[in-house]
């Protein structure tokens, strides 16, 4: 019985923790696996998020914001003062301490729930029978009536661009320097690239981040992404489209790296450290029995169904490792959502409002349909905005770059898109969704009240702007 559980859980990041406690909470005897070790040898729980990603990158985004502003930003408030310096290593140092914090927190959440920790690498045998083995070698085999698989992702790695863990790093390596770079450089404008090359841009790094694609965070609506780039621009950041990195060369202490451009043509960049964020890969490599009836892609996704089951009745996959966006709240609620199933419940989630935040300062963030998708679509539409320029909270903070955007149905005016980059655009977006989440029409939130003065009134007035009666700007005339 020892070696039996109801569920176990391969994987205890934000997708695998979250199933476990929620599982053990409906009264199923609950086994979470994990192999993440600590650079003591200790099993380190929270995976990608809590380690090396989410926690940490917002950690370092909080303390060189700080500094900008005390270099920058205070002498407008009145704060005189001098010699304003970055203690590189106590930033890290700090950044170490609150994962310690969060990983740990797991460990007691697991305790407070009463689900078992396994410590070792899992794997997924035929008859849903799990295969563990320990860091010594050893190996033990447990029978589940259920099986979550969380394994979530890892960096990609592009041939031209080695990392050598010292000159050439990936977004792990990428929190953990401990000088500025006098010249960074960033393969990938996407998310994970913004956000570091953000972090070092203002500790004083010239930043030249390279991006291959044409245009500036597709996912995003345009209008947004437009503005997005104006503003990292204005802040120093060197963003070049359409730039094929093909090459590098590690000469003493710098890394020259080639790149194509789109006419073709060939160029050479000299950084003194470079980071790779192409983006990221499922990590499901020995993870699976060639007789255990599990399938997946030729990319290492597993195929799973709308309520996360795979091929194999009682086998589930979460997060990172299935069809959708890499994200730790989207893998969380697919957590929960499984957990409630296999306890027999009618676990669901809305896979439509699932929001995105990239977060810089300002943020970006924005969750349900863009401008571009609804034209592609076919969707008559209507949409307001609304600039922080003219919110008096934004103003009196100092933060008025970006805008609110709102899209609505042209016959419904059902909500179907909210796109923020300003001050607060995550916590501004999560007002949107859950307007949307209850089906919300731009009248419902028109008629709403929003407290003054709030940054929340530019949600308020972009959506009285859809329909042309927004009291704080001029509105634009209709057509």
């Amino acid at each position: 019985m020892a070696n039996q559980f109801d569920v176990v859980v391969i994987g205890a990041g934000p997708a695998g923790y979250v199933c476990a406690i929620r599982a053990a909470q409906l009264g199923l005897k609950t086994a979470c696996i994990e192999k993440w070790t600590d650079d003591k040898g200790k099993t380190a729980l929270g995976g990608t998020c809590l380690n090396v990603g989410c926690i940490p990158s917002k950690a370092l985004l909080d303390s060189s914001h700080k500094f900008v502003e005390a270099q920058k930003d205070f002498k407008l408030h009145g704060i005189n003062h001098s010699g304003v310096e970055m203690d590189v290593p106590q930033m890290i140092a700090r950044k170490n301490k609150i994962v310690k914090t969060l990983t740990t927190g797991v460990g007691g959440l697991f305790k407070a729930n009463g689900v078992t920790l396994l410590e070792g690498a899992g794997k997924v045998l035929v008859n849903k029978q799990v295969e563990l083995t320990k860091a010594d070698g050893t190996v033990e085999v447990y029978e589940a009536a259920n099986v979550v698989v969380a394994t979530g992702s890892r960096p990609v790695e592009i041939p031209p661009t080695p990392t050598d863990g010292d000159l050439i790093v990936d977004s792990t390596g990428a929190l953990e320097f401990q000088e500025t770079p006098k010249r960074l450089g960033v393969i990938g404008a996407g998310v994970i690239g913004l956000e570091l090359g953000s972090v070092w841009g203002r500790l004083g790094s010239e930043v030249v981040v390279l991006e291959a694609m044409d245009r500036f965070l597709a996912a995003a609506d345009e209008q947004i992404s437009k503005e997005s780039m104006k503003i990292f621009k204005k802040q120093g950041l060197d963003i070049r489209l359409g730039a094929r990195v093909t090459g590098s060369e590690i000469k003493g202490k710098e890394v020259h790296v080639t790149y194509a451009e789109s006419d073709g043509s060939e160029k050479v960049v000299v950084f003194d450290k470079l980071i790779v964020a192409v983006g990221r890969r499922p990590y499901t490599e020995n993870l699976l029995a060639a007789d255990c009836g599990v399938n997946m892609d030729e990319r290492g996704f597993i195929f799973v169904d709308d309520h996360c089951a795979t091929d194999v009745p009682g086998v589930y996959a979460i997060g990172d490792v299935v069809r959708g966006p890499m994200l730790a709240h989207k893998g969380s609620e697919e957590g929960i959502m499984v957990a409630e199933i296999i306890a027999g419940q009618k676990g669901h989630m809305n896979y439509d409002l699932i929001p995105s935040v990239i977060y810089t300062h300002p943020e970006i963030a924005w969750v349900g349909k863009t401008e571009q998708e609804l034209k592609a679509e076919g969707i008559d539409y209507k949409a307001g905005t609304f600039p922080f320029a003219a919110s008096g909270r934004a103003l009196a903070a100092n933060e008025t770059e970006g805008m609110v955007k709102v899209i609505s149905d042209k016959a419904t005016d059902r909500i179907l898109g909210v796109h923020v980059v300003g001050p607060s655009a995550a916590e501004l977006v999560q007002q949107g969704v859950i307007a949307m989440e209850f089906a919300a029409s731009t009248e419902d939130l028109a008629l709403t009240i929003f407290s003054h003065p709030t940054l929340s009134e530019a949600l308020h007035e972009a959506v009285l702007a859809v329909d042309g009666h927004a009291i704080h700007i001029a509105n634009r005339k209709r057509r």
